[in-house]
């Protein structure tokens, strides 16, 4: 709940609206687990709150520890599911990939999330909970919403959720510790930029619209082209970034035809772009491209004015990596349980 939420809640309960500032300390800056932990609220009151709400803290049900470091976590949801979430800690930094839905409705042909389906939406308290819950929280200097689900098509319980993240009354966050995805939902897109101050990721994969097609059904409706054109309308030459997204296929969009597509569809926008290694997965005939390619893909696209990184790979050894994350063996293991 935002702080007016909280002020309202407690206002209906019968009590001063500055016990609503209390909760929100309590909740987002002291991560209490119950409200009986709130003290300085009158027994009462606590009673009387407790009756209505709870906190909602669920911790995670199941981790896995990869060789690299990172960790992913199982987290249960308000409605009974399951999502992932992983945790990459990176020397100074420690980065959490955050979930939005349980599965996706995208169907992208190289995503394990994908070919999972979409089991729906996960509400703002789910998303929060993800963080909140976390065993090391503490230690998070980065969220990406690149986890399980497609962020803008679940755009309000994510506004909301970044909203106490960055909220004073909040997380107290920079919003520019923050990084939501997307494949290009062009008129949620457009409200996110206008209504959130966070970094965005665009999913590109290919500068070829037939063939960006052929990986990601959501092109047919949304063009990687008009994306672009949507973004070229809003200013990345500060603080706020825009970044691209591209898993590099051998054989497939790694060719000098695609380097160039890629300046070509690119040009004039203050971005950068990240190349991604492939991740098999089963029943995709898919491959990864070569170092060597990857390399020369980075080194046209930097030479053409776009800076370009290689993403180191993270928990491949437990599923985690870009492109890996499902529940639906963890659902099918709790079904049989």
């Amino acid at each position: 709940m935002s702080l007016a939420e909280l002020k309202d809640a407690v206002r209906e309960m019968g009590m001063p609206a500055f016990t609503g500032g209390q909760i929100a300390d309590w909740l987002y800056r002291r991560h209490v687990t119950g409200i009986d932990e709130m003290t300085n609220i009158s027994k009462a009151n606590r009673a009387l709150i407790a009756e209505r709400y709870e906190v909602g803290c669920m911790p995670p049900v199941e981790r896995q520890c990869s060789s690299d470091g990172t960790i992913k976590y199982l987290f249960p949801t308000a409605s009974g599911k399951l999502v992932e979430t992983v945790f990459i800690p990176d020397g100074e930094r420690a980065t959490l990939c955050v979930s939005s839905q349980v599965g996706c409705k995208m169907n992208c042909l190289f995503c394990q999330t994908g070919k999972q389906g979409y089991e729906g939406n996960l509400t703002a308290a789910d998303i929060l909970n993800q963080v909140y819950a976390l065993p090391g929280r503490d230690l998070l200097t980065n969220i990406v919403l690149m986890g399980q689900g497609e962020p803008m098509d679940n755009l309000d319980a994510v506004l909301r959720a970044t909203e106490v993240m960055t909220a004073d009354y909040g997380y107290a966050w920079s919003p520019r510790r923050i990084t939501v995805s997307s494949v290009g939902i062009k008129s949620k897109l457009r409200r996110f930029l206008d209504e959130s101050e966070c970094h965005v990721a665009i999913s590109l994969h290919s500068p070829i619209h037939e063939q960006r097609l052929s990986l990601m059904p959501a092109e047919r409706a949304m063009p990687i082209a008009d994306v672009v054109e949507l973004l070229r309308h809003y200013d990345f030459s500060h603080q706020r970034r825009l970044s691209f997204e591209y898993i590099v296929f051998g054989g497939l969009n790694d060719t000098p035809l695609h380097a160039r597509e890629i300046v070509r569809l690119l040009r004039g926008l203050d971005c950068r772009v990240n190349l991604i290694r492939f991740h098999q997965i089963p029943g995709v005939d898919l491959r990864g491209a070569s170092e060597e390619r990857m390399e020369s893909l980075r080194d046209y696209l930097t030479s053409h004015g776009i800076f370009t990184t290689i993403r180191a790979s993270r928990g491949e050894d437990i599923q985690a990596a870009c492109g890996l994350l499902s529940t639906a063996a963890s659902k099918r293991k709790a079904d049989v349980s």
